[in-house]
């Protein structure tokens, strides 16, 4: 037993004897070093995700519709911020690959013009998504006593984008230098003083006027702007690898903005199959009803705790990997990897147990409807299954994404969310007529599907190749 595990942990079974290279670390060494730079991103995911849940538990306490018209906004907002996601995939990977070349001017160059590129977007994007709420959160498939509450909600959000999509690409910046400490502290301080102000707004604590859904976005909003604050202040008022200061050109660079955006063009296709995938899935669960709808998004909420760890894990494997590519040292990208994807696997086995054992709880802490409870502690069994393959994608996909290989994942994604996830959701739940669970067996598809083409992808080893 002791040897099987060995086998799968050790990284001398890692990589081939032929593709060394040099000096390999030992276990110790490559786990601490991933552990180091692993923990704050996996952390900072966590808990941001267990504040949204707490978020999402605060509006709760106005009833299923108001769920329902949180929830119906994510995939529109989320379809707006797909762009930055893209810019900052690019961010991430070409500050890696500099910092692993210790070439910190160009690192730097890379961050203030991607800035630059960031606020004109999100300036259009945040406009463009206030002006069109109602036709999206319709197009979404808001049911007629939500849609009101979802436009407001939504166009306030918008604002909030605004501050986000700047804080995001200094993050990502930052994470591509192995700083990962920064999006930490950034993100949960933020994330804090949105529940600080949804327990003012929503329901009217300490003088303040009761806002319902509206006063849970502006608390976003809030927290929004405080995380940028924050970003800014990282790199203004320190002396790290990553620093903006007045006198640094801000004139755009012609090879520094090919360079990131050879990769966040693949990045955006991406992003757009995996939007349109997740909208339409979002929008035939929303067919289902407004309690079922409801029922859905407390699931997603304890889904993406699990999501959210692997999500960490799989922004240190891009640093890493990126960083080792960028020092030539193929060998060891190979191992940061698959340490990762081993420590992903690990925890992923570890949220089966507690998806399982806590599933009526977990679902009950959103609401007291036994209906919702019981038919949430039913999909928590499939999403408990599919956590070890989430987490464990989640690291391969970012390693791909570390060396530059965003147009494998881009085809990937398109396969997997654009057409399998969709296709399946709707087999599942109309034809099949499986109800909402159908939709997560759809997840379960395509989730097993992406991992098994990442990681094949991934042990071939032609990423290793790309240059940025």
């Amino acid at each position: 037993m002791t040897g099987f595990i060995k086998r799968i942990y050790s990284n001398q079974y890692m990589v081939k004897a032929e593709n060394i290279v040099g000096e390999i670390p030992s276990d110790k060494e490559v786990y601490k070093t991933a552990i180091e730079v692993a923990w704050p991103s996996a952390l900072e995911s966590v808990l941001v995700q267990l504040i949204s849940s707490a978020d999402l538990i605060m509006v709760g306490g106005l009833g299923a519709a108001a769920i329902s018209a949180v929830g119906i906004t994510t995939q529109p907002r989320l379809i707006l911020l797909a762009v930055i996601f893209s810019l900052n995939i690019g961010v991430t990977a070409v500050v890696a690959r500099r910092k692993g070349e210790d070439n910190r001017e160009e690192a730097n160059s890379t961050l203030r013009q991607s800035l630059i590129i960031c606020a004109v977007l999100s300036l259009i994007l945040s406009t463009a998504g206030i002006i069109f709420a109602e036709p999206l959160i319709l197009f979404a498939g808001a049911q007629s006593d939500v849609v009101e509450s979802a436009i407001i909600y939504f166009r306030i959000i918008c604002v909030g984008n605004f501050f986000t999509s700047l804080s995001m690409t200094i993050n990502a910046a930052q994470r591509g230098a192995g700083n990962t400490r920064i999006a930490l502290k950034t993100n949960v301080a933020a994330n804090l003083v949105n529940l600080f102000f949804n327990y003012l707004l929503i329901h009217g604590n300490l003088g303040f006027p009761a806002l319902g859904v509206a006063g849970a976005a502006i608390a976003t909003a809030i927290g929004n702007f405080v995380g940028l604050v924050l970003s800014l202040r990282s790199v203004t008022f320190s002396h790290e690898f990553l620093e903006l200061k007045r006198k640094q050109s801000w004139m755009l660079e012609k090879q520094t903005i090919v360079s990131v955006l050879n990769i966040s063009s693949s990045a955006f296709v991406e992003q757009v199959f995996m939007r349109v995938g997740f909208f339409t899935t979002n929008k035939l669960i929303a067919g289902l009803g407004t309690v079922a709808f409801a029922t859905h998004q407390i699931c997603m909420n304890l889904m993406s705790i699990s999501f959210a760890f692997g999500d960490g894990l799989g922004i240190a494997a891009s640093a890493l990997v990126g960083q080792s590519l960028g020092a030539e040292r193929k060998d060891i990208a190979a191992i940061y990897g698959k340490s990762l994807q081993r420590i992903a696997l690990t925890v992923g086995f570890v949220f089966v147990l507690a998806f399982i054992l806590g599933r009526h709880l977990f679902v009950s802490l959103f609401t007291n409807d036994a209906a919702v409870i019981a038919e949430g502690a039913n999909i928590m069994l499939t999403i408990a299954a599919m956590a070890p393959i989430q987490t464990s994608n989640v690291v391969i996909a970012g390693s791909l994404r570390g060396a530059g290989d965003t147009k494998f994942v881009a085809v990937t994604s398109f396969i997997s969310i654009g057409i399998v996830r969709p296709g399946a959701t709707w087999l599942f739940c109309y034809p099949l007529s499986f109800g909402l669970i159908g939709a997560w067996l759809a997840f379960g598809t395509d989730q097993t599907l992406r991992l098994i083409i990442n990681y094949a992808r991934f042990l071939k080893g032609g990423w290793t190749e790309i240059k940025i």
